[in-house]
């Protein structure tokens, strides 16, 4: 590998839009560190499907909330790769429901992923990217549109949009973005479950574009926080169509 390759850590990266994100980075010429929680099949396949377009890619696997299992992430990628420069944090649960009836255990198991991993994760980030580096978390819309059923997950993920301008901040001087990813309403299976079809074509015809996002479009957004969005830093980019 070239010393000049440029090496991301995708968190979440077995399905949906992490998964999205990894082969679009490695299309960039990135090699990647795909991380899975529980699907290693799926991101064994995500690897595969990556070294099979000539790129460069290893699965690892942890709790992203676990500190010591995410360490253990990064020291592998950089085992493997030398030094990690882009960190993409996708992983994620939701639990929706509403908030009057909302089980407790739920919301303790959705923040913990949610808020603790990302916690964690931006911790090791912090820790690691080289200069001329990126992280992006990852929002979502529903902390602007506001749908009744999402106030926990909403919650969640408005402790990552406080989280973002924070990090840019006391990483001055070292040249490295921070950023969050805010998706609206996107045809992965984390979203699809649990809704009819009506309910799919009243969020698809919301935006002016008419028509839910795909992991492509938002891994697109991902891929310009990493590369030539530079002078985007402390943001929360709303990749949603218009949504909102």
């Amino acid at each position: 590998m070239s010393e000049n390759t440029r090496v991301a850590l995708v968190t979440g990266a077995s399905g949906g839009i992490g998964r999205a994100v990894a082969r679009r980075l490695a299309a960039d010429g990135m090699a990647v560190g795909v991380h899975y929680a529980g699907n290693k099949t799926a991101a064994d396949e995500t690897v595969a499907g990556i070294e099979a377009t000539g790129g460069r890619a290893i699965a690892v696997t942890g709790d992203v909330a676990d500190a010591a299992a995410m360490t253990e992430a990064f020291d592998a990628v950089e085992r493997a790769f030398g030094g990690i420069d882009v960190v993409v944090h996708t992983a994620g649960v939701m639990v929706l429901g509403p908030l009057a009836d909302f089980d407790l255990d739920d919301f303790d198991r959705l923040t913990r992923t949610n808020v603790r991993g990302t916690f964690v994760v931006a911790q090791q980030a912090a820790r690691r990217v080289r200069a001329g580096g990126a992280i992006i978390g990852f929002s979502t819309s529903v902390t602007r549109l506001s749908f009744p059923g999402y106030a926990a997950y909403a919650a969640s993920k408005g402790a990552v949009e406080a989280l973002i301008p924070v990090l840019a901040r006391e990483l001055r001087g070292r040249d490295i973005t921070v950023n969050a990813v805010a998706p609206g309403p996107t045809a992965t299976s984390l979203f699809l479950d649990g809704k009819d079809e009506e309910t799919i074509a009243r969020l698809a015809a919301q935006p002016p574009l008419e028509r839910l996002g795909t992991p492509e479009d938002i891994a697109e957004s991902v891929a310009f926080l990493a590369g030539p969005g530079r002078w985007v830093n402390g943001q929360v980019l709303f990749s949603n169509g218009g949504i909102a």
